[in-house]
């Protein structure tokens, strides 16, 4: 990536996590909507503080910029981005919790369960998921109510069975919690617990721009190819970084003896599949011609990144 590329890249990744987090800062007011009875406060400062001041808001980034791509209402993309948001930032809550993975640091503070006990965290991300359903549904991100249902669909796929808790089942079932360790397709198990959720990142702006099949495949292999990098360097980050850039305790995977890319692959092959990856999505991208820059150095910085 050229410097000037970078230097672009970066602003408009800030850029869209100061917009992310004032729509979120709003979503999480203590203002009532229409239906509710109330909005406990211990429950809205608990939701506040796993969901505000903290990540570079790379998935709603996605959606914003894959759907910027068809001309698509920046106000609209981010609402669906603050959607997708609230699913990653409970599932990081209860990925945290001593039922899971048992973290105390999370972004350079206490995770939530330690900093409040383990029922609020649990009610916080419960909350935090139930929400993104209500945002994405909501007549401001689209008018036409079909593609409100296929965005909604599409999370829920990526959110659950198939897609991110399913995955973390598996990675449970590989570290052996339920007995003995059980074989682990690493490819398939971060498909769903973390690619899913980028893909969707990705998709979500096709459905919002309602892509043609070619574009919708283009942003689909893209996705993939993306989420799969992003957690190959997520696995490098767990051997070679540290806890003061990683915000969270580093060899994280190797203490549960979980397998990883890493273990699988070696460093070398590790990287070396990243590079692959990027040139995949690259590829994929192609269709959109220049319109498609900001999506390619999205896919570098997953590569290269240091935390």
């Amino acid at each position: 990536m050229t410097t000037r590329a970078a230097t672009d890249f970066a602003a408009r990744l800030d850029q869209t996590a100061d917009d992310t987090e004032a729509v979120l800062g709003h979503l999480l007011g203590d203002g009532l909507l229409a239906d509710e009875i109330a909005r406990p406060k211990r429950l809205m400062e608990a939701m506040r503080y796993s969901s505000l001041g903290g990540g570079k808001r790379l998935r709603p980034f996605l959606v914003v910029e894959s759907a910027a791509v068809f001309g698509v209402s920046r106000d609209a993309a981010l609402l669906a981005g603050a959607a997708l948001e609230c699913i990653h930032c409970y599932s990081l809550i209860h990925d945290d919790l001593p039922a899971m993975d048992d973290s105390d640091l999370r972004r350079g503070r206490p995770t939530l369960h330690k900093a409040t006990d383990d029922a609020t965290a649990i009610l916080a991300g419960d909350a935090l998921l139930t929400l993104a359903f209500d945002i994405i549904t909501r007549d401001e991100i689209h008018q036409d109510p079909n593609v409100r249902l296929l965005l909604t669909r599409a999370l829920a796929r990526a959110s659950g069975i198939g897609g991110m808790v399913g995955g973390q089942m598996l990675d449970l079932a590989g570290e052996g919690r339920f007995g003995d360790r059980e074989p682990v397709d690493v490819a398939r198990l971060q498909q769903m617990k973390t690619g899913a959720l980028l893909r969707f990142g990705c998709i979500a702006g096709a459905l919002l721009g309602q892509a043609s099949p070619d574009q919708y495949r283009a942003l689909d292999d893209y996705g993939r190819a993306l989420g799969e990098a992003f957690q190959i360097a997520d696995d490098l980050l767990d051997v070679e970084g540290d806890a003061a850039s990683l915000g969270k305790p580093a060899g994280a995977d190797a203490a549960l003896g979980k397998t990883t890319f890493v273990t699988q692959l070696g460093l070398a092959g590790a990287k070396q599949r990243v590079s692959d990856l990027i040139g995949t999505a690259d590829a994929a991208l192609s269709i959109f011609g220049a319109k498609g820059d900001v999506l390619r150095a999205a896919a570098r910085f997953v590569a290269e990144r240091k935390n």
